[in-house]
C-alpha cells in the first residue's frame, strides 16, 4: 500500500518547504556531477557574480534561467554540470576594503602591498561567500563541491599560462597609448568599463591668431582647459574653405604665444563646428591617433590624480574643473573667447565609481585583439556558435569586426599581478609562468616584477576552461568542454562573451559553448531599469522571503519573452503565489480522495470523455513543453503549463472528476477517475519540477511517487490518444455549451451558485445531441441547471429567453420567471446604445490618417480590436433584445 500524506496542511507556508528540500538534496548530491562517460554530457558554468555582490533581481533571473533548463537536463538522462564561481571584481572589492580601512583611518599606502592583499583575502574569506548562499536560496542546483574563485591557485595557474604564451606569440604588448583613466580609482580602465551619460556642456568658439598674416581662425571646443596641450590644429584635406592654410601656423591661446601647426586629416568632421580641429594628443584618443600620424609632440598637462601639472603653467595645481573656469575666464579677458553654445554631450564616467574619466597618456600592456577576434567571426559565420535570439549576431559581428587592442593592466594591488619582470641591470623584460631567480640575458638576479594587475576580465574570459583544470589535461575538460550553453545578458557580450569565445578557440583549438542565450533585462512594471536613486528596486531575497522561492522562479520565468525585458512587481508574483497555491489546493483535494489506495489501470469503458480528453491534453502539454526547453523556451512551457493547471485541470477536470469521486457514477467510475487523477498529477509534477522544485518535490513524496529526489525519476514524453482531435473537438463542444450557459445566466444577473430550471439546445447535429445525452450530469453540475432539452433547428425558439449561438447550434437560457423582461429589453437597448457610441468614436480615430499613421502600431491594432469587440457585442445585445421580444 502507498504511503501518502493525506493529510497537508490547508494553506501553502513555502519556508520550511524550501528550507527541508535543500538540505536533503545536498545530502543526497543530488547536484554533482562526477563523470560518466556513459551518459552525455550538459554543462553551464555560471556567469560569475563579483564576490562582493549580493543578490539581484538579474542575478536571480538569469539563475533560474539556467537552473530550469539544469533540472530539466538531468530529468532527461544527461550528466549534467553546472558549475558555480565568483569573480575577484578588482576594482570593486579594492573599493570596498578601502573603504573599511578608511573607518580605521588609514589607507593602502599606509602598508605593504602584501599587508594590504592579506586583508583583502580575509575580507573575502569572511563576506565573499555572501552571494553563494543567497544564490541557494533560490534554488541554484549547483555542483557545490567544484565552486571556483578567479583568484583561486587552479585558475590563478591558469592567468599566468594564458599571458605568457599570448607575449610569446606577440599577441601582449607593452606600449604608451592613450588610455580611459580614473583619477579617482587610480587605474587604467577598457572602453567597455567607461559609463556614458548625456549632460549639459558648453561649446567654446576660440580665436587662434595666423602667425605673420593677422586676422585668426575660429577652434570649437567642450574642453578649454586642454589649450594648453595643444600641438596643431587640423582641417579635413578636403575642406575647400579652409585648405589654404595648410602648413601656415596659429598661436595656441594662454600658452604665452606657442605657434602650433595647420595639418591636414581625415579624422576632422569639417560640418562639425567651424571646420578647424584643435590637436591634443595627450587627452584625446581620436587626436592621439592623428598625432601618431602625423609624429606630433604628446604634451601632457593634466595629472594622473586628474589636476593640471607643471605643463599647464600658472594654472598648475587645478582641478580639471577650476582650470576650465579660469581658462574661459582668461580667455574672455584676452580677447580670444568669441562665442559660447550650449551643446549637451556624452561623458564618460568610471563604472565603479562614477568619477568622470579622463583620457589619460599612460604605459599599458595590451592584447591584440583582431587575430584573436577574426578567428572568433568565423566559429559564428560557421554555424559551430548559436546565437539566441539570433539577432543578437548583429551586435556580436559589428564589435568583433570593429575591435581595437584590448588594455589589460590596471594599477591595483587586488587581482592577478602581471607575470612580467625587468632587470634593473639590463633592462630586459622576463615573461614567465613561474617566478624567475634571475635574468636569462645577463644572469642578474636584481629582477623587479611589474606593479600592475590584470583586467577582472582577463580571467574571466578563461572561465569556461579554466574551472575545468586547465592548463592540465583533466577528465571533467575532456568531458564538459565545450560547455553547452551560456546564459547572460546583452550587457556583457563584448566585456565577456566575446572575449570567451576568443580566448576559448585560441587556448582549447574549440569554441567555449554551443549556444549563447542573450536574456533581456529585469525592469519595473513601468518598464524603468531598476536603480536605489529610483526606489524602484525589487529585491529577489524579500520576494524569496514573502512569497517563496518557487513563486519567484515561476514569474520571471513565464514573464520570460525572447528580445523582450521583463516588467516585474511584486504584485506579479505574488499573482504566481496564487498560482503555486491552486496547485497546492487540487493537490490536497486529489489526495484526500486517494487515501492509501493504489487505483489500477482502467478499462476503455470506464473512461468518460473529459477522463480521455484531460490525459490526451496532458499528452500535448509534455510535448510542447519539452520541445521548448530543448530550445530554451522556458517562457513558452511556464505559460503553457499554467494554462494547462489553472485552466484544463483544475477549473475543468477536477471539477468534472466530483461526481465520480463522491460515488455517484458507482464504484469502477470512482478507481477509474483516482487512476486518472493520480496518473495526471505525477505527470504534472514532473513537468513543473524544473520550475518549481520545491513544491513539486514536497508534492511528489506527499503522493508517494518515490523516496528519491523526483530529479532522479526519469522525464518520460508522451504521445497523444490516437482519437486525439476528435476528443478535442467533443471536449471543446461541451466546454462552449457550458460556458454559453455561464455567460447567459451572468447575462440575465443571476446568482452563481443559484441553479436554473432548464436551458434549450437547438440543433440538427447527431454528434451534439449525442454529446449532450452522455454529459447532461456535466452540463447541469457545471453549468447549475436542472434539465437540459434538445430541440431540432427547425423547431420554435423558447419565446422569452436569451440565447447563444454555438458551433454547432443554438443555447436558450428562458428568462421568462426569472426577469422583467420589459426592464430587461430597455436595459439592454441602452446598453446596446452605449456600445454604438463607442464603436462611433473609434470607428473615427481610425478614419482620421493623423491617428493611423502617428500613433504607434500596438495603439493602432488594439483600436480595431475594440471596434470588432464592439460589433460583437451590439450584434450579441440585438439577438438578446429579438429573443425576448418573441411572444
Amino acid at each position: 500500500m502507498t504511503e501518502r500524506n493525506k493529510e497537508l496542511s490547508k494553506n501553502y507556508d513555502p519556508k520550511p518547504i524550501e528550507d527541508r528540500f535543500y538540505r536533503w538534496w545536498l545530502d543526497k548530491g543530488l547536484f554533482e556531477a562526477d563523470v560518466d562517460k556513459e551518459k552525455e554530457a550538459f554543462s553551464i558554468v555560471i556567469p560569475p557574480p563579483n564576490v562582493t555582490g549580493s543578490l539581484h533581481m538579474g542575478h536571480a533571473f538569469n539563475n533560474t534561467f539556467q537552473d530550469i533548463i539544469c533540472r530539466y537536463k538531468r530529468m532527461r538522462g544527461y550528466n549534467v554540470l553546472w558549475l558555480p564561481g565568483t569573480d575577484h571584481a578588482g576594482i570593486a572589492t579594492q573599493n570596498v576594503v578601502e573603504r573599511e580601512l578608511a573607518k580605521e583611518g588609514i589607507s593602502r599606502h599606509d602598508m605593504s602591498r602584501e599587508d594590504f592583499i592579506d586583508r583583502v583575502w580575509a575580507w573575502k574569506e569572511e563576506y565573499g561567500n555572501r552571494i553563494i548562499n543567497q544564490q541557494k536560496k533560490l534554488g541554484n542546483s549547483c555542483d557545490w563541491r567544484r565552486l571556483r574563485f578567479t583568484m583561486d591557485e587552479g585558475l590563478s595557474k591558469a592567468v599566468r599560462a594564458v599571458f605568457v604564451r599570448l607575449y610569446e606569440k606577440g599577441l601582449i604588448y607593452r606600449g604608451k597609448y592613450i588610455i580611459n583613466w580614473c583619477p579617482r580609482c587610480q587605474t587604467a580602465l577598457s572602453d567597455l568599463e567607461v559609463e556614458h551619460s548625456e549632460e549639459p556642456g558648453k561649446l567654446y568658439y576660440v580665436a587662434y591668431p595666423i602667425v605673420g598674416e593677422g586676422g585668426h581662425i575660429l577652434v570649437a571646443t567642450t574642453r578649454p582647459e586642454t589649450i594648453l596641450g595643444d600641438v596643431a590644429v587640423a582641417v579635413h584635406p578636403r575642406d575647400e574653405n579652409n585648405r589654404s592654410l595648410i602648413g601656415k601656423k596659429v598661436v595656441a591661446p594662454l600658452t604665452g604665444g606657442r605657434e602650433i601647426p595647420i595639418i591636414e586629416d581625415n579624422m576632422v568632421d569639417p560640418e562639425f563646428g567651424t571646420g578647424f580641429v584643435k590637436i591634443t594628443p595627450a587627452h584625446d584618443p581620436n587626436d592621439f591617433l592623428v598625432g601618431q600620424r602625423h609624429g606630433l609632440e604628446q604634451l601632457q598637462v593634466i595629472d594622473a590624480q586628474g589636476v593640471m601639472n607643471e605643463n599647464a603653467g600658472p594654472y598648475v595645481g587645478m582641478s580639471v574643473e577650476e582650470g576650465r573656469k579660469k581658462a574661459v575666464s582668461d580667455l574672455e579677458e584676452q580677447g580670444y573667447l568669441k562665442k559660447v553654445e550650449d551643446l549637451p554631450h556624452q561623458v564618460g564616467h568610471c563604472y565603479r565609481c562614477n568619477t568622470v574619466v579622463e583620457p589619460y597618456l599612460s604605459e599599458q600592456w595590451f592584447v591584440k585583439a583582431k587575430p584573436l577576434a577574426d578567428r572568433g567571426v568565423q566559429s559564428v559565420e560557421n554555424g559551430e556558435i548559436r546565437w539566441l535570439p539570433e539577432h543578437w549576431t548583429k551586435t556580436y559581428y559589428q564589435w568583433m569586426e570593429n575591435i581595437r587592442d584590448w588594455c589589460i593592466s590596471r594599477q591595483l594591488w587586488w587581482g592577478h599581478r602581471i607575470p612580467a619582470w625587468t632587470c634593473q641591470d639590463c633592462g630586459h623584460i622576463v615573461v614567465a609562468e613561474e617566478d624567475p631567480t634571475g635574468c636569462p640575458k645577463c644572469g642578474s638576479s636584481d629582477l623587479i616584477q611589474d606593479e600592475d594587475v590584470l583586467d577582472t576580465w582577463f580571467s574571466s574570459a578563461l572561465w569556461p576552461f579554466s574551472t575545468l583544470g586547465w592548463p592540465d589535461k583533466t577528465e571533467e575538460l575532456e568531458h564538459f568542454y565545450p560547455t553547452s550553453l551560456m546564459v547572460t545578458g546583452f550587457d556583457i557580450i563584448f566585456f565577456w562573451v566575446s572575449r570567451m569565445i576568443m580566448m576559448g578557440l585560441e587556448f582549447m583549438d574549440e569554441i567555449p559553448f554551443n549556444d549563447v542565450y542573450i536574456h533581456a533585462l529585469v525592469r519595473d512594471e513601468q518598464g524603468q531599469k531598476m536603480s536605489k536613486s529610483k526606489g524602484n528596486v525589487i529585491d529577489p531575497l524579500i520576494m524569496i522571503d514573502q512569497f517563496g522561492a518557487d513563486a519567484l522562479r515561476f514569474t520571471v520565468a513565464a514573464l520570460t519573452m525572447p528580445g523582450r525585458d521583463i516588467l516585474l512587481s511584486p504584485s506579479k508574483i505574488e499573482n504566481y503565489r496564487h498560482f503555486l497555491n491552486k496547485i497546492w489546493n487540487a493537490s490536497r483535494f486529489a489526495l484526500m480522495n486517494l487515501g492509501d489506495s493504489d487505483p489500477s489501470r482502467p478499462d476503455e469503458k470506464d473512461l468518460r470523455l473529459h477522463d480521455k480528453w484531460i490525459m490526451d491534453r496532458l499528452s500535448k502539454v509534455n510535448s510542447q513543453v519539452t520541445d521548448y526547453l530543448d530550445e530554451y523556451l522556458i517562457g513558452d512551457a511556464a505559460r503553457l503549463l499554467y494554462d494547462f493547471i489553472w485552466g484544463d485541470l483544475c477549473d475543468w477536470y477536477v471539477e468534472m472528476s466530483k461526481p465520480a469521486l463522491w460515488g455517484d457514477e458507482g464504484e469502477d467510475r470512482k478507481e477509474a477517475t483516482l487512476w486518472v487523477l493520480l496518473d495526471v498529477f505525477k505527470e504534472t509534477l514532473s513537468l513543473l519540477h524544473p520550475f518549481i522544485p520545491f513544491l513539486t518535490e514536497e508534492l511528489w513524496q506527499a503522493f508517494g511517487f518515490g523516496q528519491e529526489p523526483m530529479e532522479r525519476e526519469e522525464w518520460k514524453v508522451r504521445s497523444s490518444d490516437e482519437n486525439s482531435d476528435a476528443l478535442g473537438k467533443s471536449m471543446e463542444t461541451l466546454q462552449d455549451m457550458i460556458r454559453a450557459i455561464r455567460n447567459l445566466r451572468a447575462e440575465a444577473g443571476l446568482p452563481p451558485q443559484k441553479s436554473v430550471d432548464s436551458v434549450v439546445v437547438r440543433t440538427d447535429s447527431r454528434d451534439t445531441i449525442e454529446l449532450v445525452k452522455e454529459n447532461e450530469d456535466m452540463i447541469s453540475l457545471l453549468a447549475k441547471v436542472e434539465r437540459i432539452s434538445v430541440i431540432p433547428t427547425g423547431s420554435d425558439a423558447p419565446g422569452k429567453s436569451l440565447s447563444s449561438v454555438l458551433g454547432s447550434g443554438i443555447v436558450y437560457l428562458p428568462v421568462g420567471d426569472l426577469l422583467d423582461i420589459d426592464s430587461e429589453i430597455s436595459r439592454l437597448g441602452q446598453e446596446k446604445e452605449q456600445m454604438e457610441n463607442n464603436l462611433s468614436k473609434s470607428e473615427k480615430k481610425l478614419a482620421n490618417p493623423n491617428f493611423v499613421e502617428r500613433a504607434p502600431q500596438d495603439v493602432v491594432e488594439k483600436e480595431r480590436d475594440r471596434i470588432e469587440e464592439f460589433q460583437r457585442k451590439i450584434r450579441r445585445i440585438a439577438e438578446n433584445i429579438a429573443s425576448l421580444s418573441e411572444k
